[in-house]
């Protein structure tokens, strides 16, 4: 099968498309012919070896994974003969934070993996987008800042991959919700659901005086420290983007019962109840997929290149054709 593989940390020449062996499925596994993946700011990182914590945990010297990828959209090409949630032909979207592996023609599952049905109206490029800043947003608000109906969330990068689908889960429980990017992307951000947008560019909202309930920055540009004026008595800060000082800001402001910054490994808190629960809502409606460019897993560099121009519009596709 075909494979963007990895055999170094570094610049988006480091992966090279290559033929390899196609995975057969164990009892428990299944097989999933891949039919879209993502190019995202975590793929980029997990690229790089940057921050520093990504080697530690997925090898110092070179990463360990070989083929990188961690959301994926396809069809079930075989299972496992203990396998009983799922049978070949199966439409499926699934992650695979810990063993990547999407950037390729096929993928095996395990069968309890994250790993969900996709409802026959959505396509699977659309699954796969809302996959992917979908189920961290998820994490974040409804499991980490416990939002609820009436309270005031602010969303920093909301036209991003993350971010545009936080708008459209704040809404979904009932928040106020406040969008922070470029002039350019308002209408994209309005369309989601913000009752308003700031330009970044033109107004710091971090000077507003105790305005948010609920901040989740999900470009990593802003900082607890900025970010504590704009925050009600009791607020939380959230950020996607894992450094030192923001595992130390939890340690710290956790001991006390006011303002407190949070930080968490959304990819590996997924479940199979948290996917299907997207899909439902991508099913009726409720999410839709917002797709800035689809590239083919041959130009897997280049969609890493734009990705980190950070000027992109929700999800960058990766397709795999067969």
């Amino acid at each position: 099968m075909k494979a963007m593989v990895q055999r170094a940390y570094g610049a988006p020449d480091v992966l090279a498309l290559q033929e390899v062996a196609t995975p057969s499925p164990g009892r428990t596994d299944v097989l999933i012919r891949i039919h879209a993946s993502k190019a995202g700011p975590s793929d980029c990182a997990f690229r790089k070896g940057d921050p520093v914590m990504i080697k530690w945990l997925y090898g110092l010297s070179r990463p360990r994974f070989g083929i990188g990828g961690t959301e994926l959209a396809g069809v079930v090409e075989a299972v496992g003969k203990e396998v009983t949630r799922f049978k070949p032909g199966d439409r499926v979207l699934g992650l695979s934070p810990t063993t990547f592996g999407a950037y390729a023609d096929y993928k095996c599952l395990p069968e309890d993996s994250p790993l969900a049905r996709i409802p026959d109206n959505v396509a699977h490029e659309e699954a796969v987008a809302i996959c992917d800043g979908g189920a961290t947003a998820l994490t974040f608000l409804r499991d980490k800042a416990k939002l609820r109906k009436g309270q005031r969330v602010l969303i920093n990068g909301a036209s991003g991959a993350v971010g545009i689908y936080a708008v459209q889960l704040a809404k979904y429980y009932g928040a106020e919700v406040t969008g922070v990017c470029s002039a350019a992307n308002e209408a994209l951000v309005r369309q989601a659901g913000a009752d308003d947008v700031v330009d970044y560019t033109r107004e710091d909202f971090t000077q507003a005086h105790a305005a948010y309930d609920v901040i989740l920055d999900a470009v990593g540009k802003r900082s607890f420290p900025a970010c504590k004026r704009a925050l009600t008595a009791k607020g939380r800060y959230l950020t996607t983007v894992p450094s030192l000082s923001i595992l130390l800001q939890m340690m710290r402001t956790s001991l006390t019962n006011g303002k407190r910054a949070v930080f968490a490994t959304a990819g590996l808190m997924q479940s199979q109840a948290n996917l299907a629960f997207l899909m439902e809502l991508a099913k009726h409606g409720t999410l839709k997929a917002v797709i800035d460019r689809r590239y083919p897993l041959e130009l897997l560099p280049e969609a890493h290149r734009y990705v980190e121009t950070e000027r992109k519009k929700g999800n960058v596709i990766i397709t795999v054709r067969h």
